[in-house]
């Protein structure tokens, strides 16, 4: 599953590989990425001839604006790659969706976890499209925040356990599990603390995690977890992933205290932390 800093990482690359190229021709040689057009030939209309003006992030969707007022969306989140190739290379039979600059070059869609999504929209349709994107909380890669205007936004939430507000897209976008994890270790924090438990001085602590995590991660070009799903366009693996501190590292030795990694459920989901030293 890609997160924040996997989708801000090809968002910075496509932006400068394909921001000022024009659409030559686009095909549609899989199924099942494009559900919301009523066909191939209506979805490659749509794109076939417009230049794209910028890529832009909007939390975990892949928004490149058209000239022609249009944008093409694409959805990564739960599965799917990007790949920059040239034309002449072997079409993996994952490739959903081949889109063909007129300066040479393609951009290919790859899926087999049925979970890629491609759509053209108006760009000011966009949040009609995907309603969730008008309560996004706070694009830490994305805008800045004090960390008091954030403690005053978490104390809304006093009752809400450390790792369910990470992971609530109204108040932060584009975290996850892996992130939301990261981030608990990095602030020495159990994910089962409430909000209302915490002092001052936690509340910083607790911002600084969310800051350096994922501002960090994004630096080095994301992580790529046990699934192998997140790749960059030319297919390789996040380069923080050897940082990860407790995110699928159970039974293994914490890199702060020496103390054992758990996993834990909460929710019904997985999680990990060092129970030595998170508190």
């Amino acid at each position: 599953m890609a997160e924040l800093p996997e989708l801000e990482t090809l968002r910075r690359d496509l932006d400068r590989d394909i921001g000022g190229k024009r659409i030559k021709t686009v095909e549609v040689p899989g199924s099942g990425a494009i559900p919301r057009h009523a066909s191939k030939k209506q979805f490659a209309g749509l794109l076939e001839g417009a230049k794209v003006a910028t890529v832009l992030r909007r939390d975990l969707l892949l928004v490149a604006k058209l000239d022609t007022g249009d944008a093409l969306v694409v959805d990564l989140q739960h599965g799917g790659q990007l790949r920059r190739v040239a034309a002449k290379d072997d079409l993996d039979k994952r490739t959903k969706v081949v889109i063909t600059f007129t300066q040479g070059g393609q951009l290919r869609a790859l899926d087999d976890s049925g979970s890629l999504e491609l759509f053209v929209v108006p760009f000011d349709d966009l949040l009609e499209a995907r309603p969730e994107l008008g309560e996004l909380g706070v694009d830490i890669l994305d805008e800045q925040v004090s960390w008091t205007s954030f403690g005053e936004r978490m104390l809304r939430h006093r009752d809400v356990k450390l790792r369910s507000l990470l992971l609530d897209r109204r108040v932060l976008a584009g975290v996850g599990p892996v992130y939301a994890d990261e981030i608990l270790h990095a602030s020495g924090l159990r994910p089962d603390r409430e909000v209302s438990s915490l002092s001052t001085q936690e509340i910083r602590r607790f911002y600084r995690a969310v800051v350096e995590t994922l501002h960090e991660s994004a630096k080095h070009r994301g992580v790529t977890t046990s699934d192998g799903q997140y790749v960059d366009l030319t297919g390789k693996p996040g380069g923080w992933t050897d940082e990860l501190q407790v995110f699928e590292r159970d039974g293994k030795a914490c890199r702060r205290c020496r103390g054992v990694v758990s996993k834990i459920r909460l929710g019904g989901k997985p999680a990990y932390l060092c129970e030595a030293c998170q508190v």
